[in-house]
C-alpha cells in the first residue's frame, strides 16, 4: 500500500470550483499586489485569530524577519530561540547582524525550555522567539513571565501552528508582541506558493509592521524607515480566503488521525502511551504528547498536528525500511542550529544541548494529512512493528 507523506490533490479537488473561481476573479481584476483580496483576507484573519492587526506577507520567513526589523532588533542584540527548529527561526536573527542565543528543548513538547532560556539572559538580550513546533504551543505562560521580568520582546513563531490554542482559548501568535505564520503549501492552511502573516495587538508595533512591509514608505515614496518588499500577493490571499473556513475541520481530522496512530501503537505493544521520553522494551516508539490539552479539554483544535512526530532508535534504518514499503516519511530536523556549519562562530553553539541532540537523532514524521485513511494509518504502524520484529 502506498502512503505519501502529503497529498494535496484531494483537498484541491474538494474545493476546485471555489478555488478556480477565486483565481479567475483575481485574473479578471488584474489587481495582483495587495488590494481588495488582501484587505479582505487580513480582516478575516483578524477575526479568526482574535488579533487587532494582521498583515499578509511574502512568507513565514519574511514574517519573522519583518517582525524583528519592526522591533528594531539589530547588530549586537541577543535573541533567545530554540536550537531545534526550522532554519528560518535563527537565520533571520543572523541576517540582521543580531546574535541568536540557542536554548535546549523540553523533552516532552520539543519546544523551548523557558527555564534554560532564563539562564542565558544578559544585558544584551532583547527578544525571545518561542516556536510552536509541529502544531503544539510552547509554554507561553512561562515565556511571557520571563519576558515581562526582563523587558523582552516576544515574537511567536507560529509557522506550523495557525489555529493552535493556548490557555483561555487564545490562538498562539496573539499572546506575545508579534505572531508569525506561514502559508507554505504543506501547512494546515496553505496557499498556492509562499505566503505568510504577521499579527499584533499593539497599535504602535502594527504601524511599524505595516510600513516596514512596503520599504518603510508612508505615504508611498516617502520613507520613514528602511524596510523591505514583504507583501503577499492577491492570488495567495484569494486562495486563503477559500480555505480558511475549512481550517478547523482539517485540523480536527489530523487530531483524529493522531489519536488513531497512538491507539494502534499502544495496541501493537510498541508504546505505553504518549509523553514518554525514555526508550525501553515497552517504549520502542515514543509518541507525541498534547501536553496542555489535558488542561483545556473543551478547547477545540488545541494541537493541530502539522506534523505527527514519533521518536525511534535506529531512525535512519526505519526510514529506509518504510521507503521500501512505499511509506513516505521526513525528518524535521536532522541538525540542530548549534551543529550547523553556518553558526559555528555563534558563542552559544559551544554549549551543551542534550535534549535537542537526542531529538535530532530520533525524530521521524509520519503521514498525518486529513485525507489519510484509517487503513493507511494501520498499515504504517504494522510496518513499523514489522521493522522492530525483523
Amino acid at each position: 500500500m502506498k502512503v505519501p507523506l502529503l497529498d494535496l490533490k484531494p483537498q484541491y479537488l474538494s474545493l476546485k470550483k471555489e478555488l478556480d473561481e477565486a483565481l479567475l476573479k483575481v485574473a479578471e481584476s488584474q489587481y495582483f499586489i495587495l488590494g481588495p483580496e488582501v484587505d479582505a483576507m487580513e480582516k478575516e484573519m483578524r477575526e479568526f485569530l482574535g488579533a487587532k492587526f494582521a498583515y499578509g506577507v511574502s512568507s513565514g520567513t519574511d514574517a519573522l524577519l519583518l517582525s524583528l526589523m519592526a522591533l528594531g532588533i539589530g547588530e549586537g542584540d541577543e535573541v533567545l530561540l530554540p536550537t531545534f527548529s526550522f532554519f528560518a527561526t535563527a537565520g533571520v536573527v543572523s541576517r540582521l547582524n543580531a546574535i541568536p542565543v540557542f536554548i535546549d528543548s523540553d523533552p516532552v513538547t520539543f519546544n523551548i525550555d523557558a527555564a534554560k532560556a532564563k539562564e542565558k539572559i544578559t544585558a544584551k538580550t532583547k527578544a525571545i522567539i518561542p516556536v510552536h513546533l509541529y502544531g503544539q504551543s510552547a509554554d507561553m505562560d512561562a515565556v511571557m513571565k520571563l519576558a515581562n521580568e526582563h523587558n523582552l520582546f516576544v515574537v511567536e513563531d507560529g509557522a506550523q501552528a495557525i489555529s493552535t490554542r493556548y490557555s483561555n482559548g487564545r490562538c498562539v501568535g496573539t499572546i506575545g508582541h508579534i505572531g508569525c505564520y506561514s502559508f507554505f503549501p504543506s501547512k494546515n492552511l496553505g496557499c498556492f506558493g509562499d505566503g505568510g502573516l504577521v499579527v499584533t495587538n499593539d497599535e504602535e508595533i502594527a504601524y511599524r509592521l505595516k510600513i516596514t512591509r512596503v520599504h518603510g514608505g508612508d505615504p508611498k515614496y516617502y520613507h520613514k524607515v528602511i524596510g523591505g518588499n514583504f507583501r503577499i500577493d492577491a492570488i495567495q490571499a484569494a486562495i486563503l480566503r477559500v480555505k480558511l473556513p475549512h481550517l478547523n475541520s482539517w485540523s480536527a481530522k489530523r487530531r483524529v488521525n493522531a489519536a488513531l496512530y497512538n491507539s494502534f501503537f499502544v495496541a501493537s505493544g510498541l508504546a505505553e502511551g504518549t509523553g514518554k521520553t525514555e526508550f525501553n522494551n515497552a517504549n520502542k516508539v515514543l509518541l507525541p504528547a498534547a501536553v496542555f490539552e489535558k488542561l483545556q479539554a473543551d478547547i477545540p483544535n488545541y494541537h493541530i498536528y502539522n506534523q505527527y512526530i514519533i521518536r525511534v532508535e535506529k531512525r535512519d534504518a526505519l526510514r529506509e525500511y518504510l521507503a521500501k514499503k512505499e511509506i513516505a516519511t521526513e525528518i524535521y530536523y536532522p541538525v540542530a542550529f548549534h551543529n550547523q556549519e553556518c553558526f559555528k562562530d555563534v558563542p552559544s553553539a559551544k554549549d551543551s544541548y542534550p535534549v535537542s541532540d537526542a531529538l535530532s537523532a530520533t525524530v521521524i514524521a509520519l503521514p498525518i494529512f486529513p485525507e489519510l485513511t484509517e487503513e493507511q494509518i494501520k498499515f504504517v504502524v504494522d510496518m513499523i512493528a514489522e521493522f522492530f520484529m525483523s
